[in-house]
């Protein structure tokens, strides 16, 4: 089954791929691998989880940030790649949770990302990974992920 299928089949779709909040790009290709620079939990252009998990947001909210997030870092592979035929597999993703003083779950939240790519992608998912910790982020986002897909030639 096609990610494309897969997507629709869990009722799932694609935002556009946000554009950057400053000068930098959204994505950076170096041989077979992209690096996609941090995404928020965006919709529509707005950040629409924000602040700390574990005072404004339950650690579920912040996996809901987190999958929304992952689906953002997933329209930039399409956009770059032109679809997910190249997309070899998530080599890496990194996650910064916002979190109130005394939150240490931030594994549980960065779930909602790595559950997301599991069911959309399969195979195509398994990424080593890392939770880190800060107080605040740009646009008081609660979640911002950092990935790296390795694609195929073209």
């Amino acid at each position: 089954m096609s990610i494309e299928a897969r997507l629709a089949e869990l009722g799932l779709s694609l935002p556009p791929a946000p554009q950057p909040l400053g000068q930098y790009t959204a994505a950076s290709q170096a041989g077979d691998l992209l690096f996609i620079s941090g995404q928020l939990p965006l919709r529509d252009g707005r950040v629409v989880w924000q602040g700390q998990v574990g005072a404004a947001l339950t650690v579920d909210q912040g996996r809901q940030a987190a999958e929304l997030a992952a689906l953002n870092a997933l329209a930039q592979i399409r956009q770059h790649a032109g679809s997910f035929d190249r997309l070899d597999h998530i080599v890496r993703v990194e996650g910064y949770v916002a979190s109130a003083p005394g939150f240490f779950d931030q594994p549980a939240v960065l779930d909602g990302a790595s559950g997301l790519f599991a069911r959309v992608l399969g195979d195509k998912a398994g990424h080593a990974r890392t939770a880190n910790s800060v107080s605040q982020q740009p646009a008081n986002a609660s979640v911002i992920l950092v990935v790296i897909a390795q694609l195929t030639r073209a």
